[in-house]
């Protein structure tokens, strides 16, 4: 390579070429240009003409000049000039390159992608033979081993096909396999490395990078650290929540931030979108999903945003889902009285995040249970006790509630044991009252419950005094005595309720604790993996290491109980699916994931780099194009010489001249401006139509779309408004001025906005327009007046919102007060909800005169897009939270208020209207 500052040449022998020029000139010089031909008929004049010998013209000397341009253009071109040509190698000799091709590295598989191909590009140029070693295990099973040393053509073959693997790197496997190879040194080593290590086995990683650096010169790549990768676990059930938990490498001088967990179903339909916030010096971050039952039963997949590895997703099975729950009762009611039925209360209790089965005690242990529930059931037949006790050793819950039957003759499948008979206490022959509960101790999986003060027990069965009574009870009276006992069996729980699931002994069924005392037993069941415990269960589909679910490998094997148990991914079970349709059970690779540290420190001389491009600029394609334009012009130069340039001709070669320059100044990934673009002028004019701001995140966007698609159909349905097609505006091109109304959804990930598009958002909402901004926080953020610049409460959106508004010129804010136009505009609302319900709107504290008193901001975290968005068949995207059709129907009037708002001002305030409305009130 022949370099000269920042420019080089890869095939610099090409340039000697150039010593040609001169012969080229003289060729150039002597051929005449073709005859000029002019068709004359009255060739009858010609006849008789001396023939004298004519002498061609010569090239003129301007064409000559520009023929040698182009000759010297192609051949400076097949020389390959580069400029900034990237240097990532450093020494000459063979070449080692090793990549960490685990689930860590999958989240920047591209800049790792492109920075081996400049390694390989180099290599290639300096015709350096390459070896490669990748750090995670193979999908064969096999031991990992360093390749034959081979030309760069060839490794670039293998890179071309490497791909991140769905488990993690076994660095002091690779390190066996370089005491294997049989290399030449000294070899230049480059490590591609994921930037992490196994916080508790440091010296893998430090024996790996020891081994490393005694081969030769090493230069490691490193990922910033902001971009190191992230661990979600499974989440844990708390009643009818998910805990989710996300772990981040720590370093030094960590500040907030947050990530969006991503929860969708099996079509891939997105059911919520929940932040988790970091908090300063914290390596986790913490946040409940709350769905309702119908969507939790629909949730598979819970994902990272912007983390496409295997280690940021978890799929859900059975065990994360409504759990079947089986009523048996010992008493005949149900039909009779159902109100005075055993079951009666638990049914009703159970099944908002439960599924209720009922039938015999065989028929419901074989359909899989999570839990049981035996209501006044005294004894237990031996057939039933032996298949109880089985289940229970497995891991299931089997609750039972006391009644006459257990208080007479209850067997021993108890936690503690019981006196005969009951103790009442009230009525009217006792001097007892009813009892209280007491609180509820720290140990008792009930902590943290609130008693309402009206609950009362009449009547209970007693436990006979023991040194374990204590340990064993969960919930108590206020004079000690035990309300519930529990009782570990195997890996399951046998629980004991000295009540009963009825009103007869107290009135404990009728309040909403008892409804939350079932959904923290309900959760501490292991729930149903959808095949036998002790059956193998063979891969359905598997993850790649980006995270993708798809067909697995032929590898595959089918998965015993224990790696279930330990988490055991690897080649031979990669994370994903197993069993059958019907019946699956998940296997998450980050179950069982030890925490990562940082990879330091590195041994001493080991160069460091990032994975940034260098800035390298082949001019290759651009020398190229430049010399078919300058081909295409001496042509045209040709056919003016012989006259046979017309106008037909020079419309065609314009056509074609403007399509090169247009290929030539087209960069990829770029958009015409829409401002430049009369048909967007068009389309936002000729119509009426809702307007979105692009985000740049393709979720965001296509949510917004759907959104504002749906309440489009909406108001055309109840209103004479009928909006078409809602349109995309991109605030650093499009013009503004076209809209009345602009709905902006805050991505936490938004760039900075330039100068030129504050302004153009400044004037829009000071010459009449109105953008709702919606932070899409599910907390509702502090935006008041005095703390909105600078402030940090609130989500991510309103961080990021405040951010994105200090550059703009925003009037005072307060809540929407009761007596606003935008409560009244077509429908009398209360509340603004969304998908989330309880966000606080913002508009302008006096929007006075200007607008038509319309306020130019409003600003909330409801996701109101999410709850109008529709599909092409008309149905609901995304599921409201808490949920239920009235939430979204209110989103929809809230909606249309606020087209009407921004549309017609504030006439609904005129006192016209007042009669009318305070009627409708009833006032």
């Amino acid at each position: 390579m022949l370099t000269l500052g920042s420019l080089a040449f890869a095939s610099p022998w090409m340039l000697a070429v150039l010593a040609g020029l001169p012969a080229i000139w003289w060729l150039l010089r002597v051929t005449p240009p073709a005859p000029r031909r002019i068709l004359f008929p009255a060739v009858r004049l010609l006849m008789g003409l001396r023939h004298t010998e004519e002498t061609p013209a010569r090239t003129p000397w301007w064409l000559l000049a520009l023929r040698l341009f182009l000759a010297a253009l192609i051949i400076t071109a097949l020389a390959r000039p580069l400029i900034n040509p990237g240097a990532r190698l450093i020494g000459d000799g063979p070449l080692l390159i090793v990549v960490d091709d685990g689930w860590t590295a999958a989240a920047r598989w591209d800049m790792r992608r492109e920075a081996l191909d400049g390694i390989i590009d180099q290599a290639a140029r300096e015709s350096r033979p390459v070896a490669l070693l990748t750090t995670a295990p193979p999908q064969d099973g096999r031991a990992g081993r360093v390749t034959n040393l081979m030309p760069a053509a060839e490794a670039r073959e293998l890179i071309a096909a490497m791909e991140p693997k769905p488990w993690p790197i076994d660095r002091a496997g690779a390190a066996d396999a370089l005491e294997r190879a049989q290399l030449r040194l000294p070899v230049e080593v480059v490590w591609l490395a994921d930037g992490v290590r196994a916080e508790d086995d440091p010296e893998a990683a430090r024996g790996f990078a020891g081994r490393l650096a005694r081969l030769g010169p090493m230069t490691v790549l490193l990922d910033e650290p902001g971009l190191l990768p992230k661990i979600l676990p499974p989440p844990d059930t708390l009643g009818a929540r998910l805990q989710i938990t996300v772990k981040r490498v720590m370093r030094a001088r960590e500040d907030d931030s947050a990530v969006f967990i991503r929860a969708s179903s099996e079509t891939g339909q997105v059911l919520a979108r929940q932040p988790v916030v970091f908090g300063i010096g914290s390596r986790e971050g913490r946040a409940d999903l709350d769905l309702p039952a119908e969507a939790r039963n629909q949730l598979v997949r819970l994902e990272i945003e912007g983390e496409a590895s295997a280690g940021g997703v978890v799929l859900l099975d059975e065990r994360w889902r409504r759990r079947p729950v089986g009523l048996i009762s010992g008493g005949a009611l149900e039909r009779e009285q159902p109100l005075l039925s055993d079951i009666f209360y638990l049914d009703r209790a159970l099944d908002p995040f439960s599924e209720i089965r009922r039938g015999d005690v065989r028929d419901l242990i074989e359909s899989r249970l999570a839990v049981l529930i035996l209501a006044d059931l005294g004894q237990i037949v031996a057939a039933d006790r032996e298949i109880l006790e089985d289940w229970l050793g497995g891991g299931g819950v089997l609750v039972r509630f006391a009644g006459t039957r257990l208080a007479e003759n209850s067997d021993d499948l108890i936690p503690v044991r019981l006196r005969t008979g009951s103790r009442a206490l009230g009525g009217a022959l006792t001097w007892t009252t009813p009892a209280q509960l007491g609180a509820f101790t720290e140990s008792s999986p009930f902590f943290g419950l609130t008693i309402p003060d009206d609950v009362r027990v009449n009547r209970q069965v007693l436990a006979e005094p023991s040194l374990d009574l204590s340990a064993k009870t969960w919930a108590q009276l206020r004079d000690g005595t035990p309300l519930v006992t529990a009782e570990r069996r195997g890996e399951g729980w046998l629980v004991l309720f000295h009540t009963t699931a009825n009103t007869a002994w107290s009135n404990l069924p009728l309040s909403g604790l008892f409804v939350e005392m079932l959904q923290r037993i309900v959760s501490l069941s292991q729930g149903v993996s959808g095949a036998r415990a002790d059956a193998p269960l063979p891969a359905l589909s598997t993850l790649d290491g980006f995270g993708r679910l798809g067909t697995p490998p032929a590898t595959a094997l089918p998965a015993r109980p224990e790696v279930f148990a330990d988490s055991d991914v690897g080649p031979a079970h990669p994370p994903g699916f197993y069993g059958s349709a019907g019946a699956r059970r998940a296997l998450n690779l980050s179950a069982n994931l030890a925490a990562l540290a940082p990879l330091d420190p590195l041994p001493p001389g080991v160069r460091r780099a990032g994975y940034a491009t260098s800035g390298e600029i082949d001019l290759l394609p651009w020398l190229l194009l430049t010399a078919i334009l300058i081909v295409l012009a001496d042509f045209l130069i040709g056919l003016g010489l012989r006259g046979q340039l017309g106008w037909r001709t020079i419309r065609s070669a314009a056509t074609v001249l403007a399509f090169g320059v247009g290929l030539a100044s087209a960069a990829p990934g770029t958009r015409p401006a829409a401002a430049q673009d009369d048909s967007f002028a068009l389309d936002a004019t000729l119509e009426t139509r809702l307007a979105y701001v692009i985000t740049g995140n393709r979720a965001i966007d296509d949510m917004s779309r759907a959104g504002l698609t749906g309440l489009s159909r909406m108001l055309t349905l109840r209103t004479a408004i009928e909006p078409a097609p809602p349109l995309g505006v991109d605030v650093e091109t499009d013009e503004l001025a076209f809209f009345a109304l602009l709905y902006w959804p805050i991505d936490p990930s938004q760039p900075d906005l330039s100068d030129q598009a504050l302004e153009r958002i400044d004037a829009f909402m000071k010459n009449g327009g109105t953008i709702i901004f919606d932070t899409r926080d599910q907390q509702t953020a502090a935006l008041s007046p005095g703390r909105f610049r600078g402030a940090s409460s609130g989500g991510p959106g309103a961080r990021r919102l405040r951010e994105i508004l200090r550059g703009l010129d925003i009037p005072p804010l307060v809540p929407v007060p009761k007596d606003h136009v935008l409560t009244k505009a077509f429908y009398l609302l209360s509340a603004f909800p969304g998908r989330w319900r309880d966000g606080t709107v913002w508009v302008e504290r006096h929007a006075g005169g200007t607008n038509d008193g319309v306020s130019s901001i409003i600003i909330g975290s409801n996701d109101w897009a999410a709850a109008w968005a529709i599909d092409e068949a008309g149905r609901p995207i995304a599921a409201v939270i808490p949920g239920g059709a009235l939430q979204r129907e209110m989103a929809f009037r809230f909606g249309i208020n606020l087209v009407m708002y921004a549309f017609t001002g504030n006439y609904k305030a005129d006192q016209v209207h007042i009669p009318a409305i305070l009627e409708r009130l009833g006032q």
